[in-house]
């Protein structure tokens, strides 16, 4: 079968054009009619047909365009009634005359859409100069290069080769591609040239390659960002780098080394050019990785106290089988340990020779050295992380072989042993940072106020937790062993203890005391006493094991119990799934060092938070992510499929982990029999309310599947992903990362209420006043801790209003420059400045710093059309001028609100008795004091990130304006002094972070 012919070039895109095709054409009144539309032979006119006007008037000439968007960024799309029905990737608008009138079209795909934005704009950018379009495909750079390769490996120099060694350059230049597929395209060629032979010229080689080598999806992005050429430059690399990838500080130089190194042509290294096989393959490098590379490094604060962290566990660490079967094996640790787990178990017990050994109590047959195991934890315990390693023991031994482990421990471990005993003046754990290169064993202590030699202490492992539930008797006590003071003595931070109640372990647990809880009633719990459980869980460590019903050794989910702050979930590392999925992505976020610090509000000590929140979780910003799956490339058969022949059906589910309110899936439709670049360009959006715990995964699935679907998939916490187009890895479902299998995607995280990450999050969604959300504050009943709280009501309502009004005014002007909400303010000055610059290079306005804030101002007369947008420019610095003026005086108040609140904390309970509410009333009381004060932290967050956001902003608009020419006024003192206010907008950026902003 022949394959589909590529678009791999601009002449490509006119000759679609030429022989047209059908696009939906729409209309304002929210009426879609099917038009057939052509571009002209002469390149010199768009038309349309059937058409009440006269043929010579359902035309638009070339000359009379001034814009082509891709999407739905016009007046048209905005307020059509069946918008919510149209593609955002399927929509493109013309935008022509001096009004900027548009004509709104929709294609069938995304690609046919993609084709028409981008041979439009090579025709518009290219409509002063002649157009020898056809001709001039061969003579570009990448022809040039090809050339060069096919002629240094023509030995004879005779402008011909053998097919096979065709063959072989291309796989040698494309190693992803099959043998059988560059064969066919081959004959595909020579068929239409209406000859077969086994030899290749040069022509076909170069033609071949650019057909089979040129991926659309990346070449409509390389003429869209090089403004229709067919390669980039530095400038251009530079704008693609800053507006759309979120690179900061990145100079013309580095631009340059880029291209030294991606650029394949000779030609293009020395002139400074990257060719579209020097752009896919920087594309695909490590250097436009989905993840944030900061996050390699730790970037958490590890001073906190160890129950602050989410701490990578393993169950079960010895088993590399099933729990009922598999048997004892040492791999177990190296594996685990490998992966920075930071928590492993050792079931100890009886061994021959008076020698302890480590089992499966299933499954005795191969038992391990209880020496031998502890040799391979001392040689690997901080291989992968130094911060502290917990070993939970399970000690089924004899007080003589106690002893024995004691002496085995004491020996090996030296000094890594932590066995200092905690202080009581202390009210927390020691933090990571203070327990590194560290090993904490976590087990059974004899009662301190007895001086004896060896005791019993009751067992509450996991077998005995399991036969007393399986008992008649569910609520006999439990049973009892005995204890040697040596072993007792080795613990310290981690005492094992039997949880009752919260009201119980609020009273009378000790910091350095630890509850373990089976899968099921952490779940009960979890969904009982969400509030409680969270609260709990910032003082005690708490560690959760699978359910004993789990005999394949299947994993939970951990996420069920990180969202109520259980720090210790241990998973059967031998199980690979989505389970595991989730649990290694989730600890590759601080430098994979096996501990992840917890959300603030699950942090503070007088904070609300409820797991099952259905929406808004008080003080937090909730953000909107944008995902477009554009590509996949070389999609492996699934690996248990059944027979079949090679060809699959790709579609990609996206799933979004956290909160229950964040959880949800999407999936892309189905590419028909395309394993190798299928193309799928649809877009999503989801509302994560916590980005803190927010994972998003994806999956990549075959339609046609018999047996097996599961293709590949990759997970990643939200907080590293990065911004603009990327690249992903997809792993195997064991996890490995799969050679050269990606998933092209572009990825945008905007944000409705101020904050996030600067360079990576830019505003979105316009909220009127009308329908604006206040977070409220809830009354206490206590009535001199409500007035306190009134006084921030009006500061509150501030904040929210002026972050809101500068997003409103962004969105508007992002709207007026056909930008949809994702778009970086720096691509709408780029824009702008297109309109704006007239065709002898004269900008027509002018930036004009006042007060540090970066104005236009117009040079002359400016068309009707502009001026809305310098209006709305000029409302948007207003707004921001408004927010970085004020922001400082409203934060005060509602940190001074919050300040004042906090000092009858410790009187509450007191308060309440007084005013005569107790029991439900004097708890809902605590509550309702609690979610006050994560209010009035968060909101004030929110204000302070929204400040250095404006900041930022300003920054990046005065930069955008000074390298678009926005600041030519004929003398260098302008551009002195605009770089002298970019300094004083940097110094007004770095204030006191903890005192005002």
């Amino acid at each position: 079968m022949p394959s589909e012919k590529k678009i791999s070039s601009a002449s490509d895109c006119i000759s679609f054009m030429q022989a047209g095709c059908e696009l939906k054409k729409v209309r304002p009144n929210s009426r879609i009619y099917n038009r057939f539309f052509t571009l002209d032979p002469d390149l010199q006119a768009l038309r349309w047909e059937p058409s009440k006007k006269d043929l010579d008037k359902a035309k638009l000439d070339i000359s009379a365009i001034k814009e082509i968007r891709l999407g739905k960024n016009t007046e048209t799309f905005r307020n059509n009634g069946l918008a919510d029905q149209i593609s955002e990737d399927c929509a493109l608008s013309v935008i022509h005359g001096e009004n900027y009138e548009s004509l709104d079209l929709v294609a069938n795909s995304a690609d046919v859409a993609n084709i028409w934005v981008s041979g439009l704009r090579y025709l518009v950018s290219r409509s002063k100069q002649p157009l020898d379009l056809v001709e001039n495909s061969h003579n570009t750079p990448r022809f040039a290069w090809l050339k060069a390769v096919f002629e240094a490996a023509d030995v004879d120099g005779n402008g011909i080769m053998l097919e096979d060694t065709a063959v072989e350059l291309i796989k040698k230049l494309n190693p992803t591609l099959k043998e059988s597929k560059i064969r066919l395209k081959f004959k595909e060629i020579q068929k239409s040239k209406e000859k077969l032979t086994t030899r290749v010229t040069k022509e076909e080689f170069c033609e071949a390659f650019s057909e089979l080598c040129t991926r659309p999806e990346v070449y409509f992005l390389l003429v869209q960002i090089s403004k229709n050429k067919e390669y980039l430059d530095a400038n251009d690399l530079m704008l693609f780098l800053e507006a759309e990838q979120g690179v900061t500080h990145i100079t013309e130089e580095m631009c340059l080394d880029i291209i030294r190194r991606y650029e394949l042509s000779e030609e293009g290294r020395l002139k400074g050019f990257l060719a579209i096989d020097g752009f896919t393959q920087y594309l695909l490098s490590s250097e436009c990785d989905i993840f944030d590379p900061e996050h390699k490094k730790i970037v958490q604060d590890m001073t906190q106290p160890l129950s602050h962290y989410y701490i990578n566990a393993s169950h079960n660490t010895y088993l590399i089988e099933d729990q009922l079967r598999g048997p004892a094996d040492i791999n177990g640790y190296v594996r685990a340990l490998k992966m920075s787990c930071r928590s492993i178990e050792l079931d100890v017990c009886d061994g021959p020779d008076n020698e302890p050994i480590i089992c499966n109590r299933n499954n005795m047959t191969s038992p391990l050295p209880f020496r031998n195991v502890i040799e391979v934890i001392n040689k690997l315990a901080f291989f992968a992380s130094e911060y502290p390693l917990i070993l939970c023991l399970g000690n089924h031994c004899s007080v003589q072989q106690q002893k024995v482990v004691v002496q085995h421990m004491k020996r090996i471990f030296g000094n890594k042993l932590y066995t200092e005993t905690p202080l009581s003046s202390e009210a927390y754990l020691p933090s990571p940072e203070k327990l590194k290169m560290k090993i904490i064993v976590k087990g059974k202590k004899l009662p301190c106020d007895q001086d004896v030699l060896e005791g019993e202490v009751t067992d509450e492992d996991e077998e005995a937790e399991i036969s007393r539930r399986l008992s008649e008797d569910f609520s006999r006590e439990p049973k009892m062993i005995w204890l040697c003071k040596e072993l007792s003595d080795l613990v310290s931070l981690c005492k094992s203890i039997r949880y009752k109640d919260f009201e119980t372990s609020i009273k009378s647990q000790n910091y350095w005391e630890m509850c373990s809880f089976s899968e099921a009633e952490a779940s009960r719990i979890a969904n009982e006493y969400p509030e409680d459980f969270v609260n709990y869980n910032k003082k005690f460590l708490s560690r959760v094991y699978p359910s004993a019903m789990r005999i394949d050794s299947s994993n939970l989910n951990p996420q069920d119990f990180w969202n109520c702050g259980c720090q210790i979930v241990a998973m059967n590392y031998q199980t690979p799934g989505p389970m595991m999925d989730l649990h290694t992505g989730w600890f590759l976020q601080n430098g994979g060092c096996g501990y992840v610090l917890r959300p603030s509000v699950m942090r503070d000590e007088v904070s609300y938070f409820s797991a099952n929140t259905k929406g808004i979780v008080p003080g937090v910003s909730p953000q909107v992510l944008h995902v477009k799956i554009i590509s996949g490339q070389n999609f492996p058969k699934p690996k248990g499929a059944c027979a079949k022949g090679d060809v699959i059906d790709p579609y990609v589910c996206i799933e979004i982990h956290g909160i229950p309110a964040d959880c949800t899936e999407q999936r892309t439709k189905t590419v028909q029999q395309n394993s190798d670049n299928p193309i799928f360009d649809e877009s999503f959006e989801f509302q994560i309310n916590l980005p803190e715990l927010a994972m998003i995964r994806f999956v990549v699935l075959d339609d046609d599947y018999i047996g097996d679907e599961f293709i590949g998939q990759y997970t990643i916490p939200l907080e590293c992903l990065q911004p603009g187009y990327r690249h992903i890895p997809l792993r195997s479902f064991v996890g490995d990362i799969m050679e050269h299998v990606t998933l092209f995607v572009h990825i945008a995280i905007t944000n409705r209420s101020g904050g996030g990450k600067a360079q990576k999050r830019s505003l979105s969604v316009r909220i009127g006043k009308k329908a604006r959300e206040y977070t409220m504050l809830r009354n206490t009943g206590l009535k001199t801790i409500d007035d306190i709280f009134k006084l921030a009501v009006h500061p509150l309502r501030e904040a929210t209003d002026m972050r809101e009004n500068m997003q409103n005014a962004m969105v508007s002007v992002k709207e007026l420059c056909g930008l949809p909400p994702i778009a970086s303010l720096k691509q709408c000055i780029l824009t702008l400045s297109s309109r704006l610059v007239s065709s002898d290079n004269a900008p027509s306005v002018t930036l004009c710093m006042k007060d540090t804030f970066p104005y236009l101002e117009p040079l002359g007369t400016v068309p009707d059309v502009q001026k809305k947008v310098l209006a709305a420019y000029d409302l948007m610095i207003q707004e921001s001028r408004v927010l970085i003026e004020t922001a400082d005086t409203t934060h005060d108040k509602i940190v001074q609100c919050q300040k004042a609140g906090m000092e009858f904390h410790e009187e509450l309970h007191n308060l309440g008795t007084k005013e005569g509410l107790k029991g439900r009333k004097l708890s809902k009381a605590i509550e309702s004091f609690a979610w006050n004060i994560t209010v009035l932290k968060g909101q004030g967050d929110l204000l302070k990130n929204a400040k250095n956001e404006a900041l930022e902003n300003m920054k990046q608009i005065q930069l955008a304006c000074l390298s678009c020419g926005l600041s030519k006024t004929g003398s260098g003192q302008a551009d002195a002094k605009a770089k002298r206010c970019l300094e004083a907008i940097q110094e007004k950026d770095t204030g006191d972070e903890n005192g005002r902003l």
